[in-house]
């Protein structure tokens, strides 16, 4: 990722353990992309969790109290009824009034069954599509805050395995590029030492067969153990470290050291002796 290099925690040659920091660049773009990320993912879920829920409790003490009104109502018109009902039957009304109060019940009734579902209705959660809706925004929501998290992470870099620092290439305050190195990074068991053999002594060599290295200034001998023979030949390159005179036809043979340890005693373009 592309960046300003605000910090450089290492120097050149420092050896480094496993997750310790090495550089930082300037993650503010990321971080309020981040911090907008996170918002929009716990609006969903808000969202998402009230898709569960019924009406609040207020809500529902307001269509409670309708619900008791419409009973009232519908107590009343019921006894209105009988009232006029008992007055018919005594000659002091007409049967238009009789209907009136009949018509006046059954208003009074659908208003108590309308209300009654209502409040069932307020206390149930949102229809099953919108709830599987409401989730499936909040999870895309959180694979959006997954995303901007991690380029706010890729920002601040680590090392990933225990190493020494080989070379640095940027300093702080400089851009970098995306894909850029801002330094290289050399493990022990990336060492290795590369060396020819004639063709004369091609075939006393085979894989895992040990070799000694011997360098100035290392002390005793590097016990190592080849792990490559090249496959075909190869003329005598230009430089070779030796006091003999080689084959001009010669095979690239690589050895890593036996002991992780001994890896450190081993430098790039260090001059070898190798021997059986």
């Amino acid at each position: 990722m592309a960046g300003r290099l605000t910090d450089l925690a290492v120097r050149s040659g420092e050896a480094v353990t496993a997750g310790q920091p090495l550089f930082e660049l300037d993650a503010t773009p990321e971080l309020a992309a981040d911090s907008e990320a996170q918002a929009r993912a716990q609006s969903a879920l808000a969202q998402a969790r009230d898709a569960d829920k019924g009406r609040r409790a207020p809500e529902l003490a307001v269509t409670r109290a309708q619900l008791e009104q419409a009973r009232a109502a519908e107590r009343l018109a019921d006894v209105d009824l009988v009232r006029q009902q008992q007055l018919l039957a005594q000659g002091f009304v007409a049967q238009a009034r009789v209907d009136d109060a009949a018509t006046t019940l059954t208003q009074a009734r659908a208003r108590v069954a309308e209300l009654e579902s209502a409040l069932a209705v307020a206390r149930l959660p949102s229809r099953e599509d919108e709830r599987v809706a409401a989730r499936a925004l909040a999870d895309a929501a959180q694979s959006g805050r997954a995303q901007t998290a991690w380029r706010v992470e890729q920002k601040r870099q680590s090392a990933p395995v225990s190493a020494r620092v080989q070379d640095i290439f940027l300093r702080p305050g400089e851009w970098v590029a995306a894909g850029q190195p801002v330094l290289a990074l050399l493990p022990p068991a990336n060492r290795k030492a590369r060396f020819y053999v004639p063709q004369s002594a091609l075939g006393g060599l085979k894989l895992d067969a040990t070799v000694q290295l011997h360098c100035d200034g290392c002390g005793a001998a590097i016990p190592a153990r080849i792990s490559f023979i090249a496959a075909g030949p190869e003329y005598t390159p230009p430089v070779i470290y030796s006091n003999q005179q080689r084959d001009k036809l010669v095979f690239l043979v690589e050895a890593r050291p036996v002991k992780a340890e001994d890896s450190e005693r081993l430098h790039p373009g260090q001059p070898l002796d190798v021997t059986p």
